[in-house]
């Protein structure tokens, strides 16, 4: 055994898919480290752990993971049953990570604040692939690892909401009036929006979810108001399949959003590209430029910029990695998951080869590993995180055959009182699915049986009730 092959793996991300992994390591008899940033595993779901995914729990469930629970006596959850993301948590996430396969190679509060090669940085090249990983933490200590697998995630990275990809004008000074994707908005964060117009921008899932909690705080609090903006002319993507959608609790998501429209009870707002944001008396300002160069303004108390999530390659700026210039996936991922191109189609399985870098050994898997692209699902992360793993151990058959079994309609999130986060799209799927293939989004079936009358920024009153846009 090279020197190398005595360090252990360094997983970054004590989430889903970075457990996931640890658990294929252990399986695989792979040392490895497991570094979290926070105090706690899946601190990113706990989150949003008010919110009920509306995939079952057994698309939420790493194979390698169920065996190493199942071997202590775990109470399994009624595997047709839609966890929140606090269910997540406490009834998997903890567990696996209290195992005493798993514990000890946990480390907590450690953020890494760079990779590299030791005693190389990116130009050098003589060597390169049998020299440790050097991993720098937040607080100076130092790690050398033989491989790096990237599961950090995107959550503390969402996008902007300036829809040329850069903050509006005034977007940083305007903080104290925005929320991340998925408040929560009927328990901790409801006094924020009582009695207030709320705008929310974005077209995906964590907007429905956002749309649907606020239209039933607005049935039981007066001077309660909802906005909804989108850049897009239409909401079919987010109103999704219906009753065509194999799993019903994501189909019920779209078809109770858009009663809510149809009803008045939320307006909608198409077209809505946000160009720049402004404090007015204790609200916000919120300016929309139109193609045409014209602009127009609606004042608002609380903005939700629902807008989707980008990744921080920052930490691996001395590695050499192949980024696709759109995504920021690996290059020979992205054209599988391109939402210009597969927003609503098919995505392959992938692993190890669709993943790897020109940097030998390092991996970014999870939410990270699809960049920009709004489609990943929990379950591609953890086939993902098997196919590496059993690249490491030399398993090369095992690393390239990689499977994925989804449900037709693929496997996103939520339902607000039944709720969710994922971003997801709509549009109809393949008749026949080849082999091999999981659908990662797309809606199977009709969209829109009827024609919906929307709502234009420039047929908006002039008093200005419009929002500002991003996702999409």
């Amino acid at each position: 055994m090279s020197t190398l092959n005595q360090l252990p793996v360094v997983v970054i991300g004590a989430g889903p898919v970075g457990l996931a992994a640890a658990a294929h390591l252990h399986e695989r008899g792979i040392a490895f480290t497991v570094l979290e940033a926070a105090d706690t595993p899946g601190a990113a779901v706990r989150q949003w752990g008010h919110v009920r995914v509306f995939s079952p729990w057994r698309y939420n469930i790493d194979p390698a993971a169920r065996r190493i629970l199942d071997e202590a006596g775990w109470v399994v959850p009624d595997l047709e049953a839609l966890p929140s993301g606090a269910e997540l948590v406490g009834d998997y996430l903890q567990p696996l990570a209290e195992l005493p396969q798993l514990k000890p190679h946990l480390r907590y509060g450690a953020r890494v604040e760079a990779i590299s090669r030791l005693g190389r940085d990116r130009l050098r090249t003589a060597g390169r692939e049998s020299t440790p990983f050097l991993i720098r933490l937040a607080d100076g200590d130092e790690l050398l690892a033989r491989a790096v697998i990237d599961a950090s995630g995107t959550w503390g990275t969402p996008n902007v909401l300036g829809a040329s990809g850069l903050p509006a004008r005034g977007e940083t000074t305007v903080a104290a009036f925005l929320e991340h994707a998925l408040p929560d908005v009927l328990g901790a964060a409801r006094d924020r929006f009582a009695g207030r117009h709320s705008l929310v921008v974005g077209a995906g899932h964590s907007a429905a979810n956002t749309l649907l909690s606020l239209a039933e705080l607005a049935a039981t609090t007066p001077g309660t108001e909802v906005t909804w903006a989108i850049r897009t002319a239409s909401p079919a993507r987010t109103y999704g399949g219906g009753d065509a959608d194999a799993l019903p609790a994501r189909g019920a998501l779209g078809a109770r959003l858009r009663a809510h429209v149809d009803a008045g009870r939320i307006r909608l707002l198409t077209g809505f590209s946000v160009h720049a944001l402004t404090p007015t008396d204790g609200r916000v300002t919120v300016v929309v430029r139109h193609a045409d160069a014209s602009e127009e303004s609606v004042t608002v108390d609380r903005i939700v910029a629902a807008t989707g999530f980008r990744p921080d390659h920052s930490i691996a700026a001395e590695l050499r990695l192949d980024l696709d210039p759109v995504l920021g996936a690996t290059r020979a991922l992205a054209p599988l998951i391109d939402p210009n191109e597969h927003s609503c189609g098919t995505v392959p399985p992938h692993g190890v080869d669709e993943l790897a870098h020109p940097e030998a050994g390092y991996y970014a898997v999870g939410m990270k590993s699809y960049g920009r692209a709004p489609t990943f699902l929990m379950a591609t992360g953890y086939e993902q995180v098997r196919s590496v793993v059993a690249a490491l151990a030399g398993d090369w058959t095992a690393a390239r055959d990689v499977q994925l079994d989804l449900p037709e309609t693929g496997v996103c999130n939520s339902n607000p009182a039944d709720s969710a986060t994922g971003d997801s799209c709509c549009g109809p799927a393949p008749t026949a699915e080849p082999a091999a293939r999981g659908l990662a989004t797309g809606i199977s079936g009709g969209l829109l049986s009827a024609p919906l009358n929307l709502v234009t920024l420039d047929a908006a009153p002039a008093d200005g009730q419009a929002g500002g846009c991003c996702g999409s």
